[in-house]
């Protein structure tokens, strides 16, 4: 599995704001990602997560599937 690291928005670092996200990613049958539905967070962090997510590949599978991702954004 192949994992893209989300940006962490600015206005974000600037905040100092920690926040979670959840998706729902389909996966085509070749690992990658043909698309994202949020299912929770901060609206600030959702696109950031999703841009990242879009460019994850997973393992090859004989279908597609659905993957639940959860991602964590924390200040440094």
């Amino acid at each position: 599995m192949y994992k893209v690291a989300p940006v962490y928005p600015d206005l974000a670092r600037r905040l100092q704001m920690s926040g979670v996200v959840k998706l729902t990613a389909t996966v085509a049958p070749d690992g990658s990602v043909k698309s994202t539905r949020p299912l929770g967070g901060h609206p600030l962090f959702v696109k950031a997560a999703q841009d990242a997510v879009t460019n994850w590949k997973f393992a090859p599978a004989p279908e597609e599937t659905r993957e639940l991702v959860e991602l964590h954004f924390k200040p440094q």
